[in-house]
């Protein structure tokens, strides 16, 4: 039944992201600023970082999974929030082969992560057509607010995920590999 937390927690990310603008003050959203939430993308990097040993690959899976929910679900397009979360995570978790875990190594791991997705991201929307936007303004209106308002998640979460998911590796994956 424990194994069943983390996608179960996953979903109900998908769905709290999609209403997560709906929590913001107004006068934050009327402006220039686009905040894209990728809490999905935080609790992705969470399962990597704290739950995933070296030779498991849970994150990288789930976010292909939950990517690819996540396309179904809020965009037209399938396979780019798919391709950009395990692109993200999949990165960060061979980095984390190289480094030792800490929250300030965490954090940037989240910007490095979160740089990736939503770069590529753009990328892909701008090729197909969908986003047009100067780099620039993409730079200083959504980059920028994103990747801070998204920190703050981070950062609010970081006790709580850290200690529950390394328990629930130290349980669940003794013995197991995926």
């Amino acid at each position: 039944m424990k194994r069943l937390f983390i996608p179960l927690i996953l979903f109900l990310i998908i769905v709290l992201e999609g209403v997560a603008l709906d929590f913001l003050p107004m006068n934050l959203l009327s402006g220039d600023l686009l905040i894209i939430p990728h809490w999905l993308l935080i609790s992705l990097l969470f399962v990597t970082l704290f739950y995933d040993k070296e030779e498991t690959y849970y994150g990288v899976f789930y976010g292909v999974v939950f990517g690819l929910l996540f396309d179904i679900v809020y965009t037209g397009i399938l396979g780019v929030y798919m391709f950009s979360y395990a692109l993200g995570v999949f990165i960060v978790h061979e980095l984390k082969k190289l480094a030792v875990l800490n929250f300030y190594v965490t954090t940037i791991f989240c910007v490095i992560a979160l740089l990736i997705a939503d770069v590529s991201i753009s990328i892909i929307f701008s090729a197909i057509g969908t986003v047009d936007m100067l780099w620039e303004d993409y730079f200083f209106y959504r980059l920028i607010p994103t990747i801070l308002a998204n920190l703050l998640f981070f950062i609010i979460l970081y006790p709580i995920c850290r200690k529950k998911l390394v328990k629930w590796s130290r349980e669940q994956l003794s013995d197991s590999t995926f």
